[in-house]
């Protein structure tokens, strides 16, 4: 093992420095302050859960979670995502009334990444969960309120993909038959290697056309006509159910007035494995990756004997700020320079401006080096030294 540097990191990991911290919380109190709106309620879970509960629960691969025992020798990990955690609380304490419950979070989560990978192995989420509701209305809530939380945050410029994992697994068991062929032409498409699908396809002892359906099926999206071209693909009546729900959800998002937000995308697909229907991810200039996705996941509940529907969405806040842009102007403080005889009146005038709001920082001249340093530092200086009172911007 190579000796580590003095200021060297775990692998992932990051600091977060002043004005990246300011950012990060700026955009996390506008979204919250969102999701409380819609009447969702705020929790937290351990960073720590055990292995055989939530971490094999979570849909995250077991190789990137973090492990570590505890005294007694149980075996424990670094919460690698948050719904498995709010499905544990939910099963054991929350569910008591049938009654459905909406829930927010904004936490880290941990996963462990390959050194040549360069992702970040603990990042920052917030999210909700709406729990024991099954009806299509509680997937366009939640859709309606990823777009209404980004905007909160300032994201303007954004696009939804919705789709159906139902669908896809449906479309591709009538034709292929099993599901390990199943799982592995819907491999390509979790990693949106097109060119490999297709030539997977091409390669399958199948009828030539059902190898026209399996290619045809990568040209559905765009709009909601988008759904009456899968309905042509299907045989009889089999596997049209995920298809009417998304008729549905097109008139619920409609009726949130969201649609110039929302486009259909029915090859999309997820490696969380738990979801079971509808599913979507939102991409956003800057970023290479989606910044938030969210979907339906009516079985994990089951995992903690309970069973109950739920949908819900996470947004990634790293990613967040690489749309909005890292680089906009910070919100700079004023600067009251003191000497020692003027403590006294220079913690009254800091005292009057931070109740007005105004972001105020005191310092001794003692203790400062470089006068013209400080005054390219703040936004504006007001100096009591000696007798005189002199503002300077």
């Amino acid at each position: 093992m190579s000796r580590l540097f003095m200021f060297e990191k775990p692998l992932g990991m990051r600091d977060t420095l002043p004005d990246l911290y300011e950012m990060k919380n700026n955009a996390r109190t506008a979204m919250s302050s969102e999701m409380k709106r819609w009447g969702y309620q705020f929790i937290e879970t351990p960073a720590l859960e055990y292995y055989e509960t939530v971490g094999t629960a979570s849909a995250i691969l077991d190789q990137q979670l973090f492990k570590l025992l505890d005294h007694e020798g149980h075996t424990l990990v670094l919460r690698p995502d948050m719904t498995a955690p709010i499905a544990r609380i939910a099963a054991s304490k929350l569910l008591k009334d049938n009654m459905p419950i909406r829930l927010a979070y904004s936490a880290n989560v941990y996963r462990a990444q390959q050194r040549e990978g360069g992702r970040p192995a603990e990042f920052e989420q917030i999210g909700l969960e709406c729990i024991g509701d099954g009806t299509i209305s509680a997937d366009g809530e939640s859709i309606a309120l990823i777009i209404s939380t980004l905007k909160a945050a300032g994201l303007e410029d954004f696009q939804l993909s919705v789709g159906h994992i139902g669908f896809v697994r449906t479309f591709f068991r009538q034709i292929l038959g099993t599901e390990a062929r199943v799982n592995a032409l819907t491999r390509f498409l979790y990693e949106k290697n097109y060119v490999g699908y297709r030539m997977h396809v091409e390669s399958l002892a199948l009828s030539s056309i059902d190898k026209q359906r399996l290619l045809q099926f990568l040209k559905l999206r765009g709009g909601h006509e988008v759904i009456e071209e899968a309905f042509s693909l299907m045989e009889n009546d089999y596997g049209k159910v995920a298809l009417k729900e998304l008729q549905s959800l097109w008139g619920i998002i409609t009726d949130y007035e969201q649609e110039s937000a929302v486009k259909f995308d029915l090859t999309l697909v997820s490696h969380m494995s738990y979801y079971t229907g509808i599913l979507y991810e939102v991409y956003a200039g800057n970023v290479g990756f989606p910044i938030g996705s969210g979907g339906r996941y009516d079985l994990l509940l089951e995992k903690f004997g309970k069973s109950s529907s739920a949908t819900g969405f996470a947004i990634r806040i790293d990613r967040l700020l690489e749309s909005l842009g890292m680089n906009r102007p910070r919100e700079q403080a004023n600067c009251i320079v003191f000497s020692p005889e003027r403590r006294k009146e220079a913690y009254s005038l800091a005292q009057e401006q931070r109740k007005k709001g105004i972001k105020v920082v005191l310092q001794d001249i003692n203790g400062v080096q470089d006068i013209d340093a400080c005054s390219s530092h703040y936004d504006d200086i007001t100096f009591l030294v000696g007798k005189a009172k002199e503002a300077v911007k």
